[in-house]
């Protein structure tokens, strides 16, 4: 698969691929691996973990909406993400201003962010091919994997806290897998 993505890319270009998969997923794992092979191939790359550019607690939380919609909508600033960041990969822009959330201080730090005007540019995580992104990626993989398996992947702790998942992450990964079709709409799907 590797292989067919870089004879799809430009050496001279920007090829921003996106790796889409629902919570514990493998994505992180996936992106390891990949960042090894380019590593190894010689291939100029960046990563972008979209959880970087979350909001703050106070936004995503307790806001009156119910959780899911909390977790699918709020999470992140879509719409400034969406003209900061994603339109900016796709339009070649060199540099960009990104929020970087802290998970400790719950705060988010500006930063300027320079891009490789070549080579390939990896953005991870869940979601991406929601309306307001999708059009930013030269290509999308995604992983997939049973809600039981990923479930398993959780630590003992998290596992017992069912009712979030039921209530704020599996109700959201519904309406996901509903309403954009990710697995249709991927250039790529692995099972994990």
């Amino acid at each position: 698969m590797l292989e067919e993505i870089l004879d799809g890319a430009n050496a001279e270009a920007r090829f921003v691929l996106g790796i889409d998969g629902l919570s514990r997923s493998g994505k992180s794992t996936m992106v390891s691996e990949i960042e090894e092979w380019l590593k190894g191939k010689g291939v100029t790359h960046q990563i972008f973990h979209i959880d970087d550019h979350i909001v703050e607690r106070k936004a995503r939380y307790d806001t009156g909406h119910e959780e899911w919609f909390e977790y699918y909508s709020l999470q992140w600033d879509r719409k400034r993400l969406r003209e900061e960041f994603f339109m900016k990969l796709k339009e070649g822009c060199m540099d960009v201003r990104l929020p970087f959330y802290d998970g400790e201080l719950d705060t988010v730090t500006e930063r300027q962010v320079q891009l490789s005007d070549k080579g390939i540019i990896i953005v991870e995580g869940v979601f991406l091919q929601r309306e307001e992104w999708r059009d930013a990626f030269d290509g999308i993989l995604f992983l997939d994997c049973s809600r039981e398996r990923r479930l398993l992947r959780e630590s003992e702790e998290t596992q017992l806290k069912l009712e979030k998942f039921r209530n704020r992450y599996w109700k959201a990964e519904e309406y996901y897998l509903d309403t954009v079709q990710p697995m249709k709409r991927a250039d790529w799907v692995i099972p994990t």
